[in-house]
């Protein structure tokens, strides 16, 4: 299916009627369809890069985030999506991103919506820290966390991460980390 380059970045693939076909991702969340989704998560020894979601993002605003997460173009492959929003979302490239799994979640995101993804996860374990440059339209701010710090943070603060976050971290942390 051919998607006219106007609405490649608000069409998403998701499933709707037993068949996966591209929908409008705003409706997506609505309506809390199960959809594509990608997570990468860049990690300097026992620190992990989170990023706390811009003021404007239309769910989850202000809140702490993996490293990078969002959907795929329709026909785009994960791995590709994944470099595409590392360096869009922060402006990191040429990082090698390990492929890590699938795994599917159903979570409020408030506001009336809904994240029921089917995500391909990705790592990256960079020798030293990548140059960040983070589109402020996207992301606030961004912060190493050790990963023993981040978890009691999430324990003592949940509404501060978002539930996909707090999802990897208390049930998929081996299969990210490998």
């Amino acid at each position: 299916m051919s998607i006219p380059e106007s609405a490649v970045d608000t069409l998403i693939p998701a499933w709707e009627d037993g068949r996966l076909q591209p929908v409008d991702k705003l409706a997506v969340h609505q309506r809390g369809l199960r959809h594509r989704a990608v997570s990468v998560f860049v990690l300097r020894g026992h620190e992990l890069l989170i990023q706390q979601r811009a003021a404007q993002k239309y769910h989850t605003p202000g809140l702490w985030a993996n490293t990078c997460c969002t959907h795929p173009h329709w026909d785009e492959a994960p791995a590709d999506c994944a470099r595409r929003r590392l360096k869009e979302e922060l402006g990191i490239t040429g990082l090698d991103l390990q492929p890590r799994g699938q795994i599917e979640y159903r979570a409020d995101v408030g506001g009336g919506m809904i994240e029921h993804e089917v995500v391909d996860l990705f790592l990256a374990r960079p020798d030293h820290a990548p140059r960040i440059a983070p589109d402020p339209a996207e992301v606030a701010q961004v912060a190493w966390v050790d990963l023993t710090t981040l978890q009691d943070r999430i324990a003592a603060e949940p509404d501060q991460f978002t539930p996909w976050l707090r999802i990897y971290m208390a049930q998929h942390l081996p299969l990210i980390l490998g």
